[in-house]
């Protein structure tokens, strides 16, 4: 018996050191929870630059990461996704759209929280960012925009401008009261036109704008960006000019940030939160500068001039 007891003794020794260095062994490791509202080229390309860059930072520190990507679809899934994360104790997690980042600022107040594809974390959080929230903007300037649609269509006084996204997603209106006031100040007409449903109501209210409108704006909407070959579809057939927030291929042109790029300053600030070099306290919210592009052949069966430079 003193024998078998000594065995036993010696067995639980042996798995409590061999559960001791694992324990040891996880603390060069990492996992982050990334929720990424839903799919789409934007937000893919925020979240592949994120792990990118994360990966990289860790990796020159001889440390590992392990990432736990959900898409939950829609905004009321993301509380789901984010509680889950906050349950199994993730180090870190990255919110990809306002949604997802609301609903992880809500879940916890410990975990470090960093956003990206947001446009305005101040309109977001209106009784102040919480303190273990930071990350990237999408913001670009709105007044840019706007004279680059007044230029390159001529708009005028009288003319109208219709601007489409969906009314779930609160930073689009953020967008749309920008670009209206910008708008009406020449004396042009920004009129919303706002779904909720974009497999049943998209291409009504487009075809509206399209037959009402001048010229179409498209913020930086995650729902509009998912479905803009709805919107493409009907403005081509039209003839009305498109422009956009984001790159895509139904805007005659666009003045919009690399949202992969995004993602890796995201994946940046990120790494040294998890380092311990810096808090997310310590990090003000950060943009891009924008980049102009045109589409030559969109331009020209608008018979849009593009400018030289």
């Amino acid at each position: 018996m003193k024998k078998l007891a000594s065995i036993l003794l010696a067995l639980t020794l042996c798995l409590c050191a061999c559960v001791s260095f694992a324990a040891c062994g996880n603390k060069t490791d990492y996992t982050v929870g990334i929720c990424q509202l839903m799919e789409h080229d934007s937000l893919d390309k925020a979240t592949k630059g994120f792990q990118d860059a994360l990966t990289e930072a860790l990796a020159a520190e001889g440390k590992t990461v392990t990432f736990d990507v959900q898409v939950p679809g829609e905004a009321t899934l993301c509380s789901t996704v984010v509680n889950t994360f906050v349950s199994k104790k993730v180090d870190l997690i990255m919110a990809n759209a306002t949604p997802a980042l609301t609903a992880a600022a809500e879940a916890t107040d410990t975990i470090p929280v960093l956003g990206t594809s947001v446009t305005d974390y101040k309109d977001t959080f209106k009784n102040g960012i919480p303190a273990n929230v930071t990350g990237t903007s999408d913001a670009v300037p709105f007044d840019e925009q706007a004279k680059m649609m007044i230029d390159t269509l001529g708009l005028k006084a009288g003319d109208k401008v219709g601007v489409i996204y969906c009314s779930g997603e609160t930073n689009s209106k953020v967008q749309y009261d920008a670009v209206k006031a910008l708008f009406e100040a020449k004396g042009i007409e920004a009129k919303a036109y706002t779904f909720s449903d974009a497999a049943t109501e998209l291409q009504a209210i487009t075809n509206s704008a399209a037959s009402e409108c001048r010229a179409i704006y498209v913020p930086s909407d995650n729902t509009v960006a998912q479905n803009d070959s709805v919107v493409g579809t009907v403005c081509s057939e039209k003839n009305v000019p498109v422009f956009t927030s984001y790159a895509s291929t139904i805007g005659y042109a666009s003045l919009a940030i690399d949202y992969y790029q995004l993602g890796v300053e995201t994946g940046k600030m990120a790494a040294e939160i998890l380092l311990g070099t810096k808090q997310t306290t310590d990090f003000e919210i950060k943009t891009l500068t924008p980049t102009t592009v045109y589409d030559k052949a969109l331009c020209e069966k608008l018979n849009v001039t593009v400018p030289e430079n």
